[in-house]
């Protein structure tokens, strides 16, 4: 890996400045230009908590208006986001701009609707659009490699693309390096989506498949910038490690800095759900962005640090949930667990699992009756039924 210093000078060799407190853009391709941070419709904000509840579009609406007014272009959605309520809503509120001045981009689901005609047909009418900017197959994992590419939906999608249903098409990942090779070589992709942040950077495969990109000159989509937003609030020696160095600085501007560094990166997606974290992304985004060599010692120190404390790597993206037949509320639940394992003394920290008995009876981890589909649609391969069953003899 090259010093920051000189992934820095990389990264901004294809730059555009940005007029102040608008977020900086790059060059992707054939003219076009898409803002480093692009607007995540996964975690919108809801009218009342819980999964796939009606989106508050008042409050939805707020946030991308107020990504349109600072530069942000490039807007993410996906046919399962918000139980199916996201296009639309991104359809709608995006409705009264010029179809110039911001790029879509969608996912096919095979698990969700294996029909892929269907399925894009019924997102070009959600969207209210005539064509997709970004198509992507939608979380490629090994498993999932033949269900995705040996049924004719590449080809398909490929076909769209000429004539003028698609812009660019690619995939998003979250599987092995071995794979992601094979997937590659398989087709012409004009980008890709990883999930990346400094924690899988150091810990997991994260910075394989980033090289793996780079090699072959493909165009990088940035998921889980801060790892489902644990990299937004760390716990205390975490936080203190990042406030000594900048103590005016967010934790999430860190993880974006971090990413802003790397060079072949087009844009870093954020699931923003609240006004201030779109200002704070914002201003991050409008600012000069390498790391020097002490911040990126810094960010690697917290990365060790969360790899010895935290048990389960969720980043609460709710894919789990989807398709639970006791209908459980799984992020919340490994959430309450994680607490529990980095909680110190058993003593202090085993509260954070007794208030789960405050929970009815059905939505308490022992309700689980350990199917699998969670599992099987987890993007980290997470065993959750074996947490939960741990859980359970816990309370």
């Amino acid at each position: 890996m090259n010093t920051a210093e000189n992934r820095g000078k990389e990264r901004e060799a294809g730059r555009q400045e940005a007029k102040e407190g608008q977020v900086r853009r790059r060059k992707f391709a054939n003219g076009v230009c898409l803002s480093e941070l692009g607007m995540g419709a996964m975690r919108l904000p809801q009218t009342e908590e819980g999964f796939a509840k009606p989106i508050d579009r008042a409050a939805a609406e707020e946030l991308i208006d107020y990504c349109m007014a600072h530069g942000v272009n490039y807007y993410d959605t996906a046919y399962i986001y918000h139980g199916g309520q996201s296009e639309a809503f991104l359809g709608r509120a995006l409705k009264k701009y010029p179809r110039e001045s911001y790029f879509v981009a969608d996912k096919f689901n095979v698990q969700a609707e294996p029909d892929f005609e269907k399925q894009f047909e019924n997102q070009l009418s959600r969207l209210q659009l005539d064509s997709i900017d970004f198509y992507l197959l939608h979380g490629m994992t090994d498993k999932l490699v033949s269900d995705y590419l040996d049924h004719g939906a590449p080809e398909y999608f490929l076909k769209q693309k000429k004539a003028g249903k698609i812009r660019y098409f690619g995939f998003s990942f979250h599987g092995s390096p071995e794979a992601l090779r094979r997937i590659l070589s398989r087709y012409p992709w004009d980008f890709v989506q990883i999930q990346l942040n400094y924690y899988d950077w150091f810990h997991g495969t994260a910075r394989e498949q980033y090289e793996i990109l780079r090699e072959q000159n493909i165009p990088i989509m940035v998921m889980e910038p801060a790892h489902g937003g644990m990299l937004a609030d760390l716990p205390g020696k975490g936080r203190e490690t990042l406030l000594r160095l900048h103590p005016e600085a967010s934790q999430a501007s860190w993880a974006f800095r971090f990413l802003r560094t790397l060079p072949g990166i087009a844009v870093i997606l954020s699931g923003m759900s609240k006004l201030e974290q779109v200002k704070d992304n914002i201003q991050t985004f409008s600012e000069p962005a390498a790391l020097t060599e002490q911040e990126l010692g810094a960010v690697e120190e917290v990365s060790a640090l969360l790899h010895e404390m935290y048990a389960v790597p969720c980043t609460g993206c709710r894919y789990c949930c989807a398709d639970c037949p006791q209908e459980l509320d799984i992020p919340f639940l490994l959430a309450a667990y994680n607490e529990y394992r980095t909680g110190g003394e058993k003593d202090l920290s085993s509260w954070r699992l007794a208030r789960l008995a405050a929970l009815p009876e059905e939505k308490q981890p022992s309700a689980c009756i350990g199917c699998g589909q969670c599992t099987a649609h987890c993007p980290q391969g997470l065993d959750v039924p074996a947490y939960m069953k741990e859980m359970a003899e816990l309370m």
